[in-house]
């Protein structure tokens, strides 16, 4: 009933204003639809459905939880949320936890992708999310790890997996979850390089230097376990390392030796920065870090302000 409702809606779009066709979709929702399809089967649907776009388990999880908190919040049926009630929650989430511009930007983004779908769906008429525009954020120069900083955390690592997991994050720029799932079978020493699977389960190739090498076949010839996981933990389980256990790790290596904060992405936001910067081509940068849209990898390389600088007296001066 809800489609057939939402069908006649669209075709009275060319005739009827906004205030019409709102009144006209009240009155056929009352008078045609007595029970309204519950919210929480239609977000299991667009769950589902991103699942098997390829998203991952820590993001569709991510989605749930964001758009159920809204729906608790706004309290109302999916199919009649107005752009008002989205504006509403949004600036009540912003006041009440104190929370930054990136992160309404990122609800944004959720609820918008929840609304196309059940427009693209034929649920509804038209996404309420359409007439909020992109919350504009403050451009901050994120950290990157110098050469000093990289060459401190390896002469502080206490153990040889530690110094491989180092070499790895440096020297690939892959992302955590891809390092963890890495088995020893997937790693090819003679070649430097291993196959990672990335967000969507896409695959690729990444590639590390001969130090990698070096120190993670001598991580490799102190292992005596059973387990296929390329970096497991240093305990009798020997058992696959999880992603908040090589986080806190590296939190632990970077207060110990004074880097400060240190986590697997500041290793991936380096090699990008290091690679525009030696003068990589960013479509090879793209492909390195799999990144589907070239303009995430801009937004992760920061470009040294001193090469920018020797530019401009190269060719503007």
């Amino acid at each position: 009933m809800e489609t057939a409702i939402n069908l006649v809606l669209a075709q009275m779009q060319p005739i009827l204003s906004c205030e019409q066709l709102k009144r006209l979709g009240e009155v056929l929702h009352f008078a045609l639809s007595p029970k309204q399809e519950p919210h929480v089967d239609l977000l299991r649907l667009f769950l589902t459905a991103k699942e098997v776009e390829g998203c991952s388990p820590r993001t569709i999880a991510y989605y749930e939880s964001t758009i159920r908190h809204m729906a608790d919040t706004v309290a109302k049926p999916f199919t009649q949320i107005e752009s008002n009630d989205l504006r509403g929650y949004l600036a009540e989430y912003e006041s009440k936890r104190n929370a930054g511009k990136v992160t309404i930007d990122n609800i944004r983004r959720i609820l918008s992708s929840f609304f196309s779908w059940l427009e693209d769906e034929d649920y509804i008429v038209k996404s309420p999310v359409r007439r909020i525009h992109r919350v504009k954020t403050a451009t901050v120069a994120k950290e990157v790890l110098s050469d000093e900083d990289l060459e401190t955390l390896r002469d502080s690592c206490a153990n040889l997996r530690d110094l491989a997991i180092v070499d790895m994050l440096a020297t690939t720029g892959m992302r955590v979850g891809e390092l963890v799932g890495l088995d020893i079978v997937d790693i090819d020493l003679q070649g430097r390089e291993c196959i990672v699977t990335g967000k969507g389960n896409k695959q690729r190739p990444v590639y590390f230097d001969a130090r990698a090498k070096l120190h993670l076949q001598a991580y490799l010839d102190t292992r005596n376990d059973d387990c296929p996981a390329l970096f497991v933990s240093l305990d009798s389980t020997a058992s696959r390392l999880s992603i908040g256990g090589i986080e806190a790790r590296l939190r632990e290596l970077g207060r110990s030796c004074g880097v400060g904060r240190v986590h697997p992405h500041k290793f991936r936001r380096t090699l990008a920065t290091h690679a525009i910067d030696k003068g990589m081509p960013i479509e090879q940068v793209q492909k390195l870090l799999g990144h589907a849209r070239i303009d995430t990898t801009m937004h992760y390389a920061m470009v040294n302000q001193n090469n920018v600088k020797a530019s401009h007296r190269k060719y503007l001066e």
